[in-house]
């Protein structure tokens, strides 16, 4: 499984989280903790995308191991922005290992990332698919579980649905249709943080001004704490992105029908 790592709060330095920490990102592409049968490393590409200062996303990403490359260090240490995600791959056998296929992926102020796989892929869920636009379909960035399940959240979301509902109801909308699939999803833009755990892990860690959400917890900080599966967390900025906004951070359970309650 893929492992990934989201900010929301005044602006900081991805650094920490994706390189710097002692269990960053880079680490975790190659020493894992928790992979739950999912494979060994995270090996097959990395990303890591941020809200600039026009509020739009930039994205840097490459389909090769994290710990080789040598400008992501430099990169992420030069970055300062009130919210960022980022991913480190390990590519399901039979789908490509290409750039294309690394997270995040980006559509208007969205980032988005997947930590999981998807059963039964492809059969499992061509009547999901079917119910997107055949262009919507062409323009997959991707022949993979991640850039699919992107697309059905990219459509739900242009309908102009509350955010969290919709990744909610698209989780349980693909467990039914393949059963025993991990459905980490996490998607970000100015002000807002949405995450899942569907049979994977996500660590928590907020004050009153940020949020902070990962795979693996990437330090040994006593703030962290585990989402219980099967959970919705949604984090806002009061009034927007900055430096005096404050952060209010929801865990809600997700049902079988996609509907949530308080946890």
């Amino acid at each position: 499984m893929c492992r990934h790592v989201a900010y929301l709060g005044p602006e900081a330095s991805p650094a920490h989280a994706v390189v710097d920490a002692p269990h960053s990102l880079s680490v975790q592409a190659h020493a894992p903790r928790d992979m739950r049968g999912g494979g060994t490393v995270n090996a097959d590409g990395f990303g890591f995308a941020w809200i600039a200062a026009d509020g739009a996303p930039v994205r840097y990403r490459r389909a090769r191991p994290l710990w080789t490359d040598e400008t992501a260090p430099r990169l992420a240490r030069s970055v300062r922005s009130s919210a960022f995600v980022g991913a480190v791959r390990s590519g399901t056998p039979g789908m490509p290992v290409e750039e294309a296929a690394c997270a995040p992926m980006l559509d208007g102020t969205w980032m988005f990332s997947h930590n999981g796989v998807v059963r039964g892929w492809p059969d499992s869920v061509a009547d999901l698919a079917a119910t997107l636009p055949t262009t919507d379909l062409l323009r997959l960035e991707s022949r993979t579980d991640s850039a699919l399940l992107w697309a059905l959240l990219r459509r739900r979301l242009a309908s102009g649905g509350d955010p969290a509902a919709e990744v909610a109801r698209l989780v349980s909308d693909v467990d039914r249709a393949a059963p025993g699939s991990r459905l980490n999803l996490l998607i970000a833009a100015p002000g807002t943080l949405i995450a899942t755990t569907w049979t994977h892990s996500l660590a928590l860690r907020a004050t009153s001004r940020s949020v902070e959400l990962t795979s693996e917890p990437y330090d040994e900080d006593d703030g962290w704490r585990q989402v219980p599966d099967r959970s919705l967390v949604t984090a806002r900025c009061a009034s927007g992105p900055g430096e005096s906004d404050e952060v209010t951070v929801t865990v809600e359970a997700i049902d079988e029908g996609g509907a949530t309650w308080q946890a």
